[in-house]
Parts: structure tokens; C-alpha cells; sequence
């Protein structure tokens, strides 16, 4: 016999959770199929005003605060040898009427908070088993997994990653492509304070990115070749130290990083469409890219409020099918839009072609002389069309 649910979100990760915490604030009621994470994970994440907005609505974002930092200021510097190189640009969120644009903090106590919410909210149960089938027909969504359960849902929420098995499932393709580069990701400790200030280094290798931690830390990005990624985490803690401040040219002091590095290929996909039937992608299920310019996670939090969104409008799930198609009209033009956007950034720095070299010197210098332009691009880059608002809370000082 199978267990009847409102909505069955699948997915146990940052997306995942979220989604199945708004989905029963609807008063729904959620088959949580959230098998347990592969590896702890040591990135961390910056959240924009709009996703800090969704965690405050959810009870979850007074229990996270002490973790993070806020982002007051965003610069880019150009750490090429190239013959074009740009001049510096610094994006200030006070330029758009914002104490920060959001927040950055560890994933590790994110997901811990959310999973203790959700296992504290009446209509979500949690299933730790993975799926293995799902079928869908013109009432419902039968959902299978690898403990024996038999689910049935009237609507279903993919939040299972890149790989998704709902996404498989359902019959929706996807356009994948690699790059050149893994992402080394750490957190470290350093001399001089950061000032709230996030900087990404952009290299021939791709972005060296840091962002603040509380109190005189910070998390990194570093783009680096596949082939420099054993070297590098072979270097012993003080040589990795002494690499790290002379790629910062030291603008935070001495640096001491914290833990073990961690590697992460990149790549990007998108999906061909973002839902089917009574099933609706959200996060890495439906489109994924490198980790520039803080989009990742944030598009994938709106990925989930259109979703609820959708669905309530059209009068539940149990209306599902016309509340997928108003979903995927709705988050095509932004998810293409971001998607197309991220991968241009990156292929224009790992690019050796001059005429590119020039067209990204030339578009920084303009961000960075052009007042009207990069307030355009800090409001778009914040969620299409971004307009100035009250502060929901006083700033956290760091």
C-alpha cells in the first residue's frame, strides 16, 4: 500500500530541505526523501538578501547568523599578465540603498540547521533512503525507493543534484558541459581584518575568490588546471600558507588556513526544461555552473519559491500539472539568462583570444567608471528585476 502525500520532495541537501520546510508551511503534507550526504561539506555559501529573506520566513535564520558574515562590499582585481588587463571595480551594497547584499556562511552549519527545522515541523516525514523509480500519471506521482517504500504524491519537487534520479525518471534531458579547472575550496584564518569586503582575483586559471568569515577569517575559492591540483594539495600547511597570502599580495597579512582542502571539478548544466507533468527541478537538478558572482544556491532558493508560488496559485497540488507549466515559463528566461551569463564570464578569463581579453577589460572598466551601469548590474545580479527595500533586520557587525 502506499503512503499518500500532498508533495514528495526528493533531495536531502541545502535546496532540498528548504523546499520541503516551505512546501509544509503551506500546510501540506511532504514525503521527504533525503537519503544522507555522501561527504561532510567544507564550502561555504553567500546568500543574498532575498534567500536570507526565505531562511527568516522559515524560522531558520536566527540560529545561522553567529556563523556568518556579512558582504558589504564585492571587488574585483585583476591578477592577469595579459596584455588587456582591467582596472579594479568595487561593487558597494550602500550603492544600491543595502546595508550588505547578503551573507556568507559555511554550508556545514546551514544544513545542520535546516534538518534539525525540519525535523522539528508537524507534515514532513523524512525518508533516508534513495530513489530508485517514479512514474507519473494524470493524478499523481508514484515515487519508489530503496528501502521498500511505496510513496504517492499529487506533486513532486526534484532537489537531488546534478545527477538526479526524479529528473531521469520523468524523462527531462539535460546539456552538460566541463571546463578546464577544479575549484579548491578552504577557510582560513589571516593577520589584517577583511573589513567585509570580498575579493575575487581574476587569473588565467579563473577566479581566486575570498570571502568573509566572522572575526579575522574568510572562505576561498581558487580556480586552478586539473593537472596543478595534486601539487598543490600536496604542499605542506606553511608552504600552502605562504601561496595563498602571495596570491592575496597580501592584502590580509599572514594567512593560516584552517582545514584540508577540498576539490571540486567544474562544470555547468542545464536542463531542457524545468518540469514535466506534476514534477518541477529546482536547484543543481535543473541547472548548475560555476561558483561566480554568488548565483548558485540563490537561484536555485528562487528556484523553490516560484515553485511553492506556482502551486499555491493554481489551487494546490492537486492542480499540479497547470502550476509545472506556469513554473517553467517563469524561471526559463532567468535561469538561461544567469546560466549563459556565468559561462561567458569564465570562458572570457580563461580565454587566450585578444578580442576577448579586451571585450572583459573594457566591460570591468566600464562597471568601474560608469555609476548607472554598475548599480544596473549589482540590482540584476541581486534577482531580476531588484528593486531597493527596507532592511528586515539591523546589519550583524563583524
Amino acid at each position: 500500500m502506499q503512503a499518500q502525500y500532498d508533495i514528495a520532495v526528493v533531495g536531502g541537501g541545502l535546496a532540498g530541505t528548504v523546499a520541503a520546510l516551505l512546501a509544509a508551511a503551506q500546510g501540506w503534507s511532504v514525503a521527504f526523501i533525503a537519503p544522507p550526504p555522501p561527504r561532510q561539506d567544507g564550502r561555504t555559501t553567500a546568500l543574498l538578501s532575498e534567500s536570507v529573506d526565505l531562511l527568516t520566513r522559515l524560522g531558520v535564520w536566527d540560529d545561522v547568523l553567529p556563523s556568518s558574515a556579512p558582504l558589504r562590499t564585492m571587488r574585483i582585481l585583476d591578477g592577469t599578465s595579459r596584455l588587456f588587463r582591467a582596472p579594479p571595480v568595487q561593487f558597494h551594497s550602500s550603492e544600491i540603498d543595502l546595508d550588505a547584499f547578503g551573507y556568507n556562511i559555511p554550508n556545514q552549519p546551514l544544513f545542520d540547521a535546516l534538518h534539525r527545522k525540519a525535523a522539528e515541523t508537524p507534515g514532513i516525514v523524512r525518508f533516508e533512503a534513495a530513489l530508485t523509480g517514479a512514474l507519473q500519471d494524470q493524478d499523481g506521482i508514484a515515487l519508489h525507493i530503496d528501502d521498500g517504500s511505496a510513496i504517492s504524491a499529487l506533486a513532486c519537487i526534484a532537489a537531488d543534484g546534478r545527477n538526479s534520479a526524479l529528473r531521469e525518471a520523468v524523462g527531462i534531458k539535460v546539456r552538460s558541459w566541463t571546463y578546464p579547472q577544479s575549484a579548491l575550496v578552504m577557510n582560513f584564518s589571516h593577520q589584517l581584518g577583511h573589513g567585509d569586503i570580498s575579493t575575487e582575483f581574476h587569473t588565467e586559471e579563473g577566479p581566486f575568490t575570498q570571502v568573509p568569515l566572522p572575526g579575522n577569517r574568510s572562505s576561498l575559492v581558487w580556480a586552478v588546471k586539473p593537472g596543478d591540483v595534486d601539487a598543490i594539495l600536496s604542499l605542506s600547511r606553511k608552504q600552502l600558507n605562504i601561496e595563498i597570502e602571495n596570491r592575496m599580495r597580501s592584502i590580509l597579512g599572514k594567512v593560516e588556513v584552517e582545514n584540508d582542502p577540498q576539490a571540486w571539478p567544474l562544470s555547468s548544466l542545464i536542463a531542457d526544461r524545468f518540469g514535466t507533468g506534476r514534477a518541477m527541478l529546482v536547484g543543481e537538478a535543473g541547472h548548475a555552473f560555476p561558483p561566480i558572482g554568488a548565483q548558485g544556491l540563490n537561484l536555485g532558493l528562487r528556484d523553490i519559491i516560484q515553485a511553492v508560488d506556482s502551486l499555491t496559485d493554481a489551487g494546490g497540488p492537486v492542480h499540479a500539472p497547470q502550476a509545472v507549466s506556469r513554473y517553467n515559463r517563469k524561471r526559463c528566461l532567468d535561469i538561461t539568462s544567469r546560466t549563459a551569463g556565468v559561462d561567458l564570464l569564465n570562458r572570457a578569463l580563461l580565454s587566450d583570444f585578444l578580442p576577448m581579453q579586451a571585450l572583459r577589460a573594457g566591460g570591468l572598466a566600464a562597471l568601474s567608471t560608469l555609476p548607472p551601469l554598475r548599480m544596473l548590474a549589482m540590482r540584476e545580479g541581486m534577482t531580476p528585476g531588484w528593486r531597493p527595500r527596507n532592511p528586515f533586520r539591523p546589519a550583524q557587525s563583524s
